[in-house]
């Protein structure tokens, strides 16, 4: 049986509309990450999509130590909770640290475990025990080095933790030839994953998913791709979508070669909902 997340005044899953979960990658500023999320509020309500808005207050995973990371936890925080609060939206976060759980969830509505680390048994264990603190979900991205079924040991850990309020997230898988490729067979394997409670709901990530790892001192990308991408994903049946997005891409403090163009979002959430209607 399928089971359903809810993030906020957002229902996931199987009978709901598709979920967009959009936004910078960075928290770059609070006037950016204002300026986005009112953006992606019209856009979606226009295309009667549900938002989730999504930006980071710290990236610990760089190509470099001097890399930019953003605002940091208390900062950040602050200003997710300031745009929730003006924009009547829930919030996203990834989170890269078992302590910042607890502070993490009593902020935002949806924590995001990161794809390098959903096999890391203390971050699952705290994040799912403070979400179910705070009546919250958990996003857990899928290793590029894991099978689909293999997600089924997150959301094991996750339950053991106290938390059923789950979302799992496609994002390519890596084949070593400088791209990830998304297997669509794997991704409605992922949709029916047999697990404690019934099949998660699955979101698609349509920017992270056009990343060309392993090209340079930056990761390169395809973002020319994600709108094909996206349109394959809604019409393969998953309940939500992940895309990146700010003013100006080629400026952006991380993601630069896969976010897309904010001015892009409109047009492209107007083709998803074109698809998920006629299904």
């Amino acid at each position: 049986m399928p089971r359903h997340c809810r993030a906020g005044s957002v229902t996931i899953g199987a009978g709901q509309p598709l979920a967009i979960i959009a936004g910078p990658c960075v928290l770059e500023s609070f006037e950016l990450g204002l300026e986005v999320a009112t953006a992606l509020r019209e856009a979606c309500a226009a295309a009667n999509l549900p938002l989730i808005f999504k930006a980071s207050y710290d990236k610990a995973n760089r190509s470099s130590i001097a890399s930019a990371r953003g605002p940091g936890l208390e900062r950040g925080l602050a200003w997710l909770a300031d745009i929730g609060k003006r924009l009547g939206l829930p919030i996203t976060t990834d989170i890269h640290e078992p302590a910042h759980a607890e502070p993490v969830a009593s902020v935002v509505d949806v924590l995001q475990i990161p794809a390098f680390l959903c096999r890391q048994t203390d971050l699952l264990a705290a994040s799912g025990a403070a979400a179910a603190k705070h009546n919250r979900a958990v996003n857990v991205k899928k290793g590029q080095f894991l099978s689909p079924g293999e997600m089924a040991g997150p959301v094991r850990k996750l339950a053991e933790a106290g938390c059923t309020n789950l979302l799992l997230t496609e994002r390519g898988t890596t084949f070593g030839y400088h791209r990830l490729v998304n297997d669509f067979l794997g991704l409605g394997d992922m949709m029916q994953l047999a697990t404690p409670g019934g099949s998660a709901p699955v979101c698609f990530d349509v920017t992270h998913s056009t990343q060309c790892p392993g090209t340079g001192e930056q990761t390169g990308g395809r973002p020319d791709r994600a709108p094909l991408l996206a349109r394959a994903a809604t019409a393969a049946g998953v309940h939500a979508l992940f895309i990146e997005c700010h003013p100006a891409p080629e400026t952006a403090m991380s993601d630069s070669a896969t976010q897309l163009p904010l001015a892009d979002m409109p047009a492209l959430l107007r083709s998803v909902a074109r698809i998920r209607s006629a299904m």
